[in-house]
């Protein structure tokens, strides 16, 4: 119609940009704070990398704490934090750096050289007292209420309220609690220090002062064993006992750890190994190097804490088939302080290779579990190509032999031989004993002889592990030899399998270890498998 009027084109065009200004803040403006939000925490994790970079503090951040959990500095409830692994201090994000400043960690060594060893004060920190505790001056329960309050001293774990808590209790004296007789006290290591300055190694009269009962306990956990467990572990055995006494053997190796062991006096440390049995291995390795280097004396008692699977060491020792939390690391220390000294047989496992033109070649191992060869081994090794044709092993009697104590053993068509030190095989099995009525001595880890049985294939494997069947048992000795002239078969020693060509495979004994036996949860063991408490004291 002509009487209408058209909008100018102007107009238009003003509403078009209007359209694509409010298009593209709505595009870019949350992609602007997505990514200012993330340049922001890309700043804090720096900040707070670097606070826990130059800290005293065991610094570990989380967002997820077991219980209500309350800032020390602020006092509010915290969703997102850190938390100290040594001594168990709390701090929400935002007040990292002040608390970092307000609070001392634990001292694993006193300034002051002039203070005795039994002049050491509690140490207090405030909230976050651990769930049922009881107050040491009115034994009622501490930390009930839901808010930062009562005290926690971080080395004898003593609790208190904060109405309890009077001036002649922030004064006294700290006994180091339930586990002093595990704790190296501060004042140790700075008495011990000036002795070393002063060219002075009489630390048995050091010791004197701490009581007869005193055996000092160094944990050596491999933190990537049994699914991480190893890390968490770590900061608990921090808060209970000295942080120096508390080492993660993928950063510091056994051998290093162990010369602690080399300050404290003669024949009174514990070891606890966190880990499976290849962890406890590499420690005894460690402490073999200890016996060359003339450090006999300084030598520890290993006790073990199973981590992962599969832990038949671990399960002889009376320590279980795995940890997994069930119990308080307090109780783990419990338990050790309680655990009794035994003797582990080390034994030497020797494989000569056959080459060309006589060539021999020489791989040594040391076997503390057992040394097996076959269906067994295969299993470990999970040889797939070898898994449908592998040839019965002994059915050729004038191809591969074996001999005890020196004496060649007459066998049936076998498919496998396993050589056992200990009493366990195979993740819980008692493989020399068996079932049935026939009786058979116990296998014992201390006598100095070992046990030899052989299987007929892989279902023969698995129907023992179900205690279905008995293995074939050939004998016992001192010296075991085997002739194999194969050629591949699969080998495994304490559960490090390979591949393995015609050779001479010769097993003899080594040395003796000091382990801790615990027989609190009784296995399968007899009583009778532990040695004399008198035969723990002597040495290699």
């Amino acid at each position: 119609m002509e009487g209408e009027k058209r909008p100018a084109p102007y107009e238009g065009l003003f509403a078009d940009g209007h359209l694509v200004l409010w298009t593209l803040c709505s595009v870019l403006l949350p992609v602007f704070i997505t990514f200012w939000c993330s340049l922001q925490r890309s700043r804090r994790q720096l900040h707070r990398r670097d606070i826990f970079r130059k800290s005293k503090h065991g610094w570990r951040d989380t967002d997820l704490f077991s219980h209500p959990t309350y800032c020390c500095v602020c006092a509010q409830h915290i969703l997102q934090g850190a938390f100290c692994d040594c001594c168990g201090l709390r701090v929400d994000e935002g007040c990292l750096k002040k608390a970092d400043k307000r609070f001392h960690c634990k001292e694993i060594m006193l300034k002051n050289d002039s203070k005795a060893l039994d002049a050491m004060h509690h140490h207090w920190i405030r909230g976050n007292v651990p769930l049922c505790s009881n107050c040491v001056v009115c034994k009622q329960q501490c930390g009930s209420q839901p808010k930062l309050c009562d005290y926690r001293c971080i080395w004898c774990q003593k609790t208190v309220h904060d109405e309890c808590m009077k001036n002649s209790l922030k004064n006294e004296q700290c006994d180091f609690g339930e586990f002093k007789n595990l704790i190296i006290p501060p004042s140790y290591l700075t008495s011990i220090n000036q002795m070393r300055k002063d060219k002075k190694t009489d630390y048995a009269m050091l010791a004197s002062k701490l009581g007869k009962q005193w055996t000092p306990l160094i944990i050596l956990a491999n933190s990537r064993s049994g699914t991480n467990m190893g890390e968490g572990l770590l900061g608990e055995f921090r808060i209970l006992l000295n942080p120096v006494q508390v080492f993660d053997v993928t950063k510091t190796p056994p051998v290093k750890a162990l010369q602690l062991c080399t300050l404290l006096p003669h024949y009174s440390a514990r070891v606890l190994v966190c880990g499976g049995d290849g962890t406890v291995g590499w420690v005894l390795d460690a402490v073999d190097e200890m016996k060359i280097k003339g450090q006999e004396k300084y030598i520890p008692q290993v006790a073990v804490l199973p981590l992962g699977t599969g832990n038949d060491l671990s399960n002889t020792l009376g320590w279980g088939t795995g940890y997994a939390g069930e119990i308080p690391v307090a109780q783990v220390l419990r338990n050790v302080m309680e655990a009794d000294g035994v003797k582990l047989d080390r034994w030497k496992v020797q494989v000569t290779n056959k080459g060309y033109y006589n060539l021999r070649k020489l791989k040594e191992f040391t076997m503390n579990n057992y040394f097996s060869v076959g269906p067994d081994a295969l299993m470990a090794l999970n040889f797939h190509a070898h898994r449908e044709k592998a040839p019965s092993l002994f059915s050729s009697r004038i191809l591969n032999k074996l001999e005890l104590d020196g004496e060649r053993v007459e066998l049936p068509n076998l498919e496998g031989i396993i050589v056992l030190n200990i009493g366990y095989w195979g993740g819980g099995c008692r493989l020399w004993e068996g079932m049935g009525d026939e009786t058979y001595p116990l296998a014992r880890h201390d006598d100095g002889l070992l046990e030899v049985v052989g299987v007929f294939g892989s279902f023969h494997c698995a129907q023992i592990q179900v205690k279905l069947a008995n293995p074939f048992r050939i004998g016992q000795a001192h010296t075991v030899r085997l002739i194999l002239k194969c050629s591949m078969m699969p080998m495994q020693v304490d559960g490090e399998p390979w591949a393995q060509g015609p050779c001479t495979v010769t097993i003899t004994h080594k040395t003796h270890a000091l382990m801790l036996y615990f027989s609190g949860e009784q296995t399968d063991d007899d009583i009778s498998s532990t040695s004399d408490p008198e035969d723990t004291k002597e040495t290699e």
